[in-house]
């Protein structure tokens, strides 16, 4: 016996005790998925036939079931059921969740359940009880379909005891296998040429069949090769040719050229030609009359054709959702009248406006799901991405366009409506605060707390889930909401850099060889390595001109971009000096025709900008300044009282004047090793920018070019500016060539002997990966006098040394992964469009993981 089930539903055993229903789920189910009446008494009171805890065991029951279906999972529930106040809250648990109800009934006689009652110890009721639920079941047996369920399975003991196969089928809205291409077309309403127009322009061949009934009703459509379109819905109403619009799009779902959701007007239409009353207004009327010249078999047809239509599809593994009105997210891939009504009409207040039309919520501002959802129903100018949904409804019968959206490439194609074939009965307008602001822009207006506070789980391309701590939240939002510059412009953050492992060298605490062996063991066959710049790391945001930062960024009033730290504060104090360094960055960028190569208004660039000292002030005065001059005024006279001391034969003496002679040694070396980063800053002229990624342009995140790509570019932008400018030097090491890696290592001390900071050592690749597992994107060596600021002046002697090598990197590690993989997350959403809430949850992921307790040494 095969009984089909959907995948999604709540099955409901129902049974009188003793009939089996508990070995029945054991036997067709998996565990997880039975809901057991007596395992939540046993939970919740250790003993499964205590009914005292009824009333808390099926309490439990209801709060799992609930959070299965919610997660979109079948759910079996294992309880005598037969009582119709008990079943009651079941369908509206299924309704409340839109699914499917389905009851299998194990109908045995009242005989053998009496017997099996009576061979059970545990069971200490009498058979009257029994006997009260076989009548309870007899009587329910008239009323299952009356009280909700889809589907009613009655199974008798000769069913029961035979094979039973449950074939569990897909929803009809279920394409998640259906990756596309697809050409989504918004509401037609009857403008046949338009519709032919779009298609061609698709390159959709369109000719005529010599058959006008099915499959081709007059129409053969050759699509485009691996693409398929997907019709929103209101083919019909208001325009000149409602019959041909039905019959080109009914020839092209059936030969499976296309898929169609129903509209509004659609399911209108259907009722009337299956004879039910409906009004005939809204451009009705003209489509009744129209289908007048039609054959009964056509109008038969129609009927059969819109009633057969689903209300919406999932499709790509579940990333994109289509119907005709829209469809929130705990309704997609769901079945019931409600979704099936939200789809149609959206969601209504219940009030008329002036117009005479519904006033609707706005759905789409609340949306916070994963899917995108392509939607029409409501007439607009033009289509906006707002909250991952796309409205392509552009009013083609009120002489508007008829828009089509390619997927997965988001490209809009639109053909203008040939007149006006209806007048509209409320304007088409864009109803926004700021009309130079698209309505994401709006909305990103507004930060929403729950979308950025408490523990929270976020997924990435690159590291897939990276947990958040709440006070990691909490500190995040605080930086975000005192120090850091218009969220409008954070993009991206860089991520921390993990040293090289400690050198095996006696005198040294880092060495190239193991900055370039954390690569090479790990079957990565090209590294390069890059001169580490003596300045602070900056991200640049720049844009052609105002009109982009409005455009792309939504910022009004603020200059062509932002030059900001690791922690999205401001990198300059003062506003006139940032405006006139983003400026001469932008006219670089337009000198070596950036903006053209690239097709981009504006661009993230990630950098070095020195001096140091020019960000880092309050930290050398109080910090490194500080110590060298404490030590330069009392290290003298320590000398000298030693000198003294030794030349009077105290004891000791001498041993403490050798020590503070090295300490007076070092200090000097201290000094000279921050010097390094000072010189004055008066102008604009005095610094210097070091660009090393050229991170994204409009429609690319640049990973998939490696590092000396990225360098190459940069300096063409550094040969129009070379004063502002500063080119990176690089070696580029191939681990199969003889004598490369000793060429680092030999640049490396080249760079740090003539007081350089070090280098960093980077896959060749933007990305690497070592059995799927993403590898440092860059692991930084840094000289030894350079490590004097970092830890010390002393920190080479060897007691110390032997201490410090003793330092563990898998925290800090761990840290520049999850950082690098929510950069690149955040930098890969802003380049795809999506809201910025969502690009915010990787920025302020990072802000979080800079709280973690790890050494700042490292």
């Amino acid at each position: 016996m095969e009984i089909k089930i959907p995948e999604f539903a709540l099955v409901v055993l129902i049974g009188v005790s003793g009939s089996g229903k508990s070995s029945f789920a054991k036997k067709h189910f998996k565990d997880t998925e039975v809901l057991s009446s007596d395992q939540c008494r046993a939970w919740v009171c250790d003993d499964p036939n205590d009914q005292t805890a009824t009333t808390d065991a099926f309490e439990t029951l209801y709060y799992v079931a609930s959070k299965r279906l919610k997660r979109g999972l079948l759910t079996v529930i294992d309880a005598t059921n037969v009582q119709a106040e008990s079943r009651k809250g079941l369908i509206e648990l299924a309704r409340t969740h839109h699914c499917l109800p389905l009851a299998i009934v194990l109908d045995l006689p009242f005989e053998v359940c009496e017997k099996r009652n009576q061979l059970r110890p545990d069971r200490n009721f009498g058979s009257h009880v029994v006997r009260q639920q076989a009548h309870q079941l007899k009587k329910s047996l008239r009323s299952l379909e009356k009280e909700g369920f889809r589907q009613v399975y009655r199974l008798n003991q000769e069913q029961i005891d035979a094979p039973i196969y449950f074939k569990r089928e897909k929803l009809y809205n279920d394409k998640r296998e259906d990756k596309g291409a697809f050409d989504i077309i918004g509401d037609i309403h009857g403008c046949f040429d338009e519709l032919e127009t779009l298609l061609s322009k698709l390159g959709y061949q369109i000719e005529s069949h010599t058959n006008e009934g099915e499959p081709h009703f007059g129409f053969a459509v050759t699509p485009p090769p691996n693409r398929k379109a997907i019709f929103l819905g209101d083919l019909v109403d208001r325009g000149t040719d409602s019959p041909k619009v039905l019959k080109l799009v009914m020839s092209m779902v059936k030969t499976g050229v296309a898929y169609c959701v129903p509209g509004n007007h659609d399911i209108k239409l259907q009722k009337y030609l299956r004879g039910q009353k409906v009004q005939l207004k809204h451009g009705l009327e003209l489509t009744v009359k129209q289908l007048e010249g039609e054959s009964k078999a056509f109008r038969l047809a129609v009927e059969k054709f819109i009633y057969g239509l689903i209300s919406h599809y999932v499709l790509d593994e579940g990333k994109l959702v289509v119907a005709h009105a829209g469809l929130i997210e705990e309704m997609q891939g769901r079945a019931s009248g409600a979704v099936r009504a939200f789809c149609l009409y959206g969601e209504t207040t219940g009030e008329i406006d002036e117009f005479g039309l519904p006033v609707r919520h706005d759905w789409a501002k609340a949306y916070r799901g994963k899917a995108k959802v392509i939607y029409g129903h409501t007439p607009i100018p033009q289509p906006e991405w707002l909250n991952r949904t796309l409205n392509i409804d552009t009013g083609c019968v009120f002489g508007g366009k008829l828009t089509a959206l390619r997927y997965p490439e988001g490209e809009l194609i639109s053909v203008d409506a040939k007149k006006v074939y209806c007048e509209p009965v409320r304007p088409i307008t864009k109803q926004a605060q700021n009309p130079a602001l698209s309505s994401q822009q709006i909305e990103d207006d507004l930060l929403h707390l729950e979308d950025v506070s408490g523990k929270r789980i976020i997924q990435t391309r690159l590291r897939h889930n990276i947990t958040l701590r709440q006070e990691g939240s909490i500190a995040a939002l605080e930086v975000m909401s005192r120090f850091a510059i218009n969220p409008k412009w954070l993009i991206y953050l860089p991520p921390t850099m993990s040293p090289c492992a400690t050198s095996d060298l006696p005198e040294y605490l880092e060495y190239p060889t193991q900055a370039l062996n954390y690569y090479k063991k790990r079957e990565v066959r090209k590294v390069i390595c890059q001169e580490k710049h003596m300045g602070s790391r900056a991200v640049l945001v720049v844009c052609r001109d105002e009109a982009a930062a409005l455009r792309r960024f939504g910022v009004e009033n603020e200059g062509i971009g932002v030059c900001y730290t690791r922690t999205g504060r401001s990198f300059f104090s003062d506003t006139g000096l940032e405006k006139a360094f983003l400026e001469r960055v932008a006219l670089a960028l337009t000198k070596a025709n950036f903006w053209e190569n690239f097709k981009t208004d504006w661009v993230c660039l990630d950098a070095e900008l020195l001096p140091w000292s020019a960000k880092a002030q309050a930290l050398l005065k109080e910090q490194y300044a500080a110590v060298g001059a404490a030590a330069g005024a009392a290290l003298p006279k320590a000398e000298s009282a030693l000198l003294l001391a030794a030349q009077r034969g105290i004891e000791n003496a001498k041993d403490l004047l050798v020590r503070f002679e090295r300490k007076k040694e070092v200090l000097k070396k201290y000094v000279e090793a921050y010097r390094q980063y000072c010189w004055q800053v008066e102008s604009l002229d005095d610094y210097k920018l070091a660009p090393f990624h050229l991170l994204a342009t409009e429609g690319a995140v640049h990973l998939d070019q490696n590092h000396e790509w990225h360098l190459t570019q940069i300096a063409e932008i550094a040969r129009a500016d070379s004063k502002l400018f500063l080119q990176t030097a690089y070696q580029v090491i191939d681990f199969e060539q003889e004598g490369d890696f000793e060429k680092a290592q030999a640049w490396w001390l080249e760079l740090t002997q003539k007081g350089g900071e070090g280098m960093v050592v980077k896959p060749y690749d933007f990305i690497a990966h070592k059995d799927k597992e993403l590898l440092q994107p860059a692991v930084k060596c840094r000289g030894k006098e350079y490590l004097r600021i970092i830890y010390g002046a002393e920190y080479d002697l060897p007691h110390n040394l032997e201490r410090l090598k003793s330092r563990g990197l898998s925290q800090k590690r761990s840290l520049a992964l999850r950082e690098f993989a929510l950069g690149i997350e955040a930098l890969e959403r802003f380049v795809r469009k999506e809201p910025l809430r969502r690009i915010h949850e990787s920025v302020f992921a990072v802000l979080a993981l800079e709280s973690e307790a790890i050494d700042p040494r490292l």
